[in-house]
């Protein structure tokens, strides 16, 4: 999943919010300097990961992607999983999108120093273009991979990606909903968390 969903799936604990934020930028065991809630974030978040990977609504809407994108599809599908949950927002929670991405704004701000370098230095950049809300949008989505595309290894076909995304956007809304369905119920029922809003 993208940064949304993983903020989302954290529940309201600061610590766990961030440590599921850096997940990414911590490598191997390197979670074990870091305090005990934020140590759960990060392995909450490579629990998504893995659980977003092996789920058969992402195997299927991978396929869609596939074509171009080949190895990369599931990246393409984690933006595009934060665009149904940001475009279907009051279905997961009962404060605004603005408010949620705005209050988490703040604890970036305010946890700064608890961030690796890679995650401090894409941290103004996230917040001045507002990109959490722009995945609301599919012109944000489009942005989002054009952009992912100068700085990662994520090939360069945010045009295709974008026309598959609005020629199947019934089909993969579905795959999201009955994706998103699993991974709640898993998040609160084994990893005991209180997830916003439900």
């Amino acid at each position: 999943m993208n940064f949304l969903a993983h903020i989302y799936l954290s529940g309201n604990n600061e610590e766990v919010k961030i440590g599921n934020f850096i997940g990414d930028y911590v490598k191997g065991s390197a979670y074990h300097i870091y305090p005990e809630k934020i140590k759960e974030g990060i392995l909450l978040h490579r629990f998504i990961d893995s659980f977003t990977d092996k789920s058969t609504h992402t195997l299927d809407a991978k396929l869609l992607f596939a074509p171009k994108y080949r190895k990369y599809a599931g990246v393409v599908i984690d933006i595009i999983y934060d665009h149904f949950l940001a475009a279907n927002w009051s279905r997961y929670s009962y404060i605004t999108l603005k408010d949620f991405i705005d209050d988490f704004h703040e604890l970036l701000i305010k946890h700064n120093d608890m961030l690796p370098t890679e995650a401090q230095n894409i941290v103004p950049k996230l917040i001045r273009n507002k990109r959490l809300y722009s995945y609301k949008d599919i012109e944000g989505i489009r942005s989002v991979l054009s952009t992912m595309s100068k700085y990662t290894s994520l090939p360069d076909h945010s045009d295709f990606a974008i026309e598959v995304l609005e020629n199947n956007y019934e089909l993969l809304k579905r795959y999201f909903f009955l994706f998103f369905s699993d991974i709640t119920y898993y998040i609160k029922t084994v990893h005991n968390i209180d997830i916003k809003g439900i």
